[in-house]
């Protein structure tokens, strides 16, 4: 069946979808759900585990660790290929765990679709499974219910709950009388949308689309359709295992013809050379060191309210250059608050804790009451914010009442009458008993309530005629709050005839009103926001605002949070939604910071698509549930935890318990602080392979005559036992003074690049593999042994093993300061504090412990070929780490001054 155009001609439509206003026989609907299909969101079949974990175990460099494995096997030694082999499936189950927070964002859709409906078929109602609703169908739907399907109202009048697809918090009015057709579809009056609630009256309304073709199913369908990209360090991590497995390969392939030719060695030596070479290159522990840092700030950031559910996207955050966040609940508190009230003349500031006693029978006083009177929300807790349900606009006027002393009833157990806020009328309306008096009181925008009003109260409880002169000052005050960024409310009342208002239509109930007051009223922004922005400024991040609330309130907000601080543009949804993408392109390529008012979902997606072309690394809140394609498309998904739906969670990267903008800004400093403690604990991982390299090319270059200096078995204990703890200390080093006042790093900006290496393996690197190989040679030479001299076997055997023995604890050395080095990028030591990371000091603790254990433990000794070398060979071990450091120190500090 063709879908028809929902707005056309009732009859029309009607026509068009074979139906009438007494619905479907139940052999046309059993045809009709052949045909079309189930009313149910179909979800798209993501890789199952095993192709899930198989892409752990083929990652770039976990690739290069199973080649160093099968090098370490055809070499003899085989305890080290088990002992790689275990690193790659313990890092692929622990990433495979992580990122298993499957996609449900369909499937949470689902949840807003009723079990039940209630349908007219062969012209009775009927209760069925929501899954059977066909087009053509007809609903009745009432208070409480949600509708089952797209629908066009047939008759009544319904007030709906449409935050879900729409972000506005308010209730709208849904008619069976069409509105405009320009207006967009959701806004139509006379359509009622799947997954959306009723929370008043009653309507019939024929179905004109279910299943994947109603607006929910199209949301399912933009979350699907969006791919996740990998994350920057998973593309930084692709670079730096291709950069890794060139060098390595590289060097292991080019010592080929060097060792058989140039230094004379066999073929068997020159491989198992090689294997070697292949195995000190490769950094076993780089990839686990990098999963568990990232978990580690994934912990973290889950005890400051933010729940990351990729653990790639910590990192993510740290290089986020635009944040497009949502205003309300999120720069604000979502708690609507009187601030000012005028009446008969006067101002009263209410923006506080005291509060204001005022006479039930002023004017102030009436103002009070009618706002209560024209209410549904209700007080339940004692404190503000607790046990709250209701509007917040109406819950402020509660509140009101409150702080101006005037005693409010119970529930509303005197309404006779309620005629509900209407878009089109802008005005709601309720007729209360008031002991023997019968009172209607309105409040609305004060543009519809004000031509309504004859006469306006006075302080002394009476009233009197208000004239031209009286509305221009009240316009004018209007005016003034308006451009203040507050929501201004009139409110209006009369008397009406006990006996005969029953019969009066809504348009003579609200007329001959006597004007009680205005009230302006705003969601104060959250304290901590203003800080937050300036935080944002301060890192070079530029902020938009993306909400479907009304282009002056965003403003106004926008502004006394910061956000525009060096220029805002203010951008409506129609005129986003016509502006072509070359101009989009140039609004989103400028400096000024921008606000786009009454945005689309389309429109989300649209705006962090374009973002992302210029190469902008973009993080969007959202929290309903037509913000969850945007919140897939972006490079980080924020969702409300606590006003966000299921959808917007299930679709986002990170969850905010707290619903605040600060904790992005703060897990932004944490993604920051993970990846320079990543950068860390890399140039900390690559400095020791020159040491570990260069004494294996002393041996090549010399043709064999330089014994080899290390063994695989120790190679192992450095790459996998003494250098792990110390890495993954770094990984929780405190962040650096500067972290949030350096500007974000571009996307293709490479988490190694020449400095890094020119420090890890020309610096540190390079002084370590000088006062390493110097050891080696000095315990070989104490010895007895000089060049050419055969150490396999007889009484040089054991001076070998002494001088591995020192090579080892030489590394170790060497370690303990690199990764004192390593602790900051640019500042001195001196800045950061010796001992304000004790895990690292814990970590030096335990590689010394460890060493120790490898040259003196019976056991190991025999694993990994040690012997306890003499008193005064390990005595110069102690100067090393000083030199490491001391050189490195020299080095930041050229830097600096440059």
């Amino acid at each position: 069946m063709t879908a028809p155009d929902p707005e056309e001609a009732l009859d029309r439509l009607l026509r068009d979808l074979r139906s009438s206003r007494g619905g479907l026989t139940d052999r046309e609907a059993a045809r009709r759900l052949v045909s079309v299909g189930p009313n149910v969101l179909a979800a798209r079949r993501g890789p199952g585990w095993p192709k899930e974990l198989g892409r752990q175990l083929v990652h770039p460099l976990a690739l290069l660790l199973w080649l160093a494995a099968v090098f370490a096997h055809l070499a003899g030694t085989t305890p080290l290929a088990i002992a790689i082999v275990a690193v790659i499936w313990v890092n692929a189950l622990f990433a495979f765990v992580q990122e298993r927070h499957a996609e449900r964002a369909v499937e949470a859709l689902t949840a807003y679709l009723p079990p039940q409906a209630r349908v007219l078929r062969e012209g009775h109602p009927r209760s069925l499974d929501a899954t059977e609703v066909v087009p053509g169908d007809v609903v009745l739907v009432a208070e409480g219910e949600r509708v089952p399907a797209d629908v066009r109202l047939l008759s009544g009048v319904v007030e709906m709950d449409v935050s879900a697809l729409t972000g506005e918090s308010l209730p709208v009015l849904r008619s069976a009388l069409p509105g405009p057709t320009s207006d967009p579809l959701l806004q139509a009056r006379d359509l009622l949308f799947s997954g959306t609630v009723c929370t008043g009256g009653e309507c019939t309304a024929v179905v004109h689309a279910t299943g994947m073709r109603t607006e929910l199913g199209r949301i399912a369908a933009l979350s699907q359709r969006v791919e996740i990209e990998p994350s920057p360090l998973e593309l930084q991590v692709s670079h730096v295992a291709r950069l890794i497995a060139v060098v390595a390969v590289g060097t292991g392939l080019a010592f080929v013809p060097l060792g058989t030719l140039g230094a004379g060695l066999s073929l068997a030596d020159t491989m198992s050379f090689a294997i070697g070479l292949l195995v000190a290159n490769v950094p076993e522990g780089l990839l686990p060191t990098i999963t568990l840092a990232l978990a580690v700030g994934v912990r973290l950031l889950a005890g400051q309210g933010a729940l990351v559910k990729r653990i790639s996207a910590v990192e993510t955050l740290g290089s986020t250059q635009v944040i497009c966040t949502d205003k309300t609940g999120t720069l604000t508190m979502n708690r609507m608050r009187v601030v000012s009230v005028w009446a008969d003349g006067h101002t009263l500031d209410v923006d506080d804790e005291t509060g204001h006693e005022v006479a039930p029978s002023s004017a102030f006083g009436q103002l009070a009451l009618a706002g209560a009177a024209c209410n549904n929300a209700a007080l339940e807790g004692e404190g503000e914010g607790e046990g709250e349900v209701g509007d917040p606009t109406e819950l402020a006027l509660l509140h009101l009442a409150g702080r101006l002393g005037v005693p409010v009833p119970d529930g509303h157990d005197g309404r006779l009458a309620q005629f509900h806020f209407d878009p089109a009328l802008r005005r709601m309306t309720t007729v209360d008993r008031d002991r023997d008096r019968v009172l209607a009181s309105t409040k609305g925008a004060p543009e519809d309530v004000l031509p309504r009003c004859h006469r306006i109260a006075t302080e002394d409880g009476g009233d009197r005629t208000l004239d031209t002169a009286g509305r221009a000052g009240i316009e004018r005050v209007v005016g003034a709050w308006a451009d203040r960024g507050l929501r201004v409310l009139a409110l209006a009342g009369r008397p009406l005839d006990p006996a005969s208002w029953s019969s009066m239509p809504r348009e003579e109930v609200e007329q001959d009103l006597t004007l009680l007051g205005i009230v302006g009223m705003v969601d104060p922004p959250r304290s901590e926001v203003s800080a937050a922005v300036a935080r944002c400024h301060s890192a070079g991040i530029r902020l938009l605002m993306v909400t479907g609330d009304h282009a002056r309130t965003a403003r106004r907000i926008a502004e006394q949070v910061g956000i525009g601080r060096d220029g805002l543009t203010v951008v409506n949804g129609p005129e986003l939604d016509a502006m072509p993408e070359s101009r989009l392109d140039a609004l989103l390529a400028g400096t000024d910071e921008l606000v786009f008012a009454r945005s689309s979902p389309e429109a989300k997606m649209r705006i962090a698509h374009a973002l992302q072309d210029q190469g902008q690394v973009v993080a969007m809140t959202g929290d309903g549930v037509n913000d969850a394609p945007a919140l897939r498309r972006a490079d980080i998904g924020v969702a409300m935890g606590r006003s966000g739906t299921d959808v917007a969670r299930e679709a986002a990267t990170m969850v905010l318990t707290d619903d605040n903008f600060a904790t992005i800004v703060t897990a932004v400093r944490a993604g920051r602080q993970v990846y320079d403690n990543v950068r860390k604990f890399i140039v900390y991982i690559f400095a020791h392979a020159t040491p570990e390299v260069v004494p294996f090319l002393l041996y090549a270059l010399s043709g064999g005559q330089v014994p080899l200096p290390l063994t695989v078995m120790q190679i192992l204990a450095i790459d996998l036992g003494t250098e792990t703890l110390p890495a993954l200390a770094l990984g929780r080093e405190p962040p650096e003074p500067d972290l949030m006042d350096r500007p974000p790093r571009q996307r293709g900006a490479r988490v190694i690049d020449r400095a890094m290496l020119v420090r890890s393996w020309g610096v540190l690197g390079g002084v370590s593999a000088v006062l390493v190989t110097g050891l080696f040679l000095a315990t070989l030479l104490a010895g007895g042994w000089t060049l050419g001299d055969p150490v396999e076997s007889g009484p040089l055997h054991e001076v070998w093993r002494q001088a591995t023995t020192m090579t080892f604890l030489a590394i170790v050395s060497c370690q303990v300061g690199t990764a004192v080095a390593a602790r900051t990028e640019r500042a001195s030591l001196r800045q950061v504090g010796l001992t304000s990371n004790r895990l690292l000091l814990w970590g030096i603790a335990f590689e010394i412990l460890f060493a120790a254990a490898v040259v003196t433990v019976p056991v190991l000794q025999d694993l990994f070929g040690t012997s306890p070398p003499e008193r005064w060979l390990l005595l110069c071990l102690l100067p090393l780490p000083f030199v490491v450091w001391g050189a490195d120190e020299l080095w930041r500090w050229r830097r600096r001054r440059r």
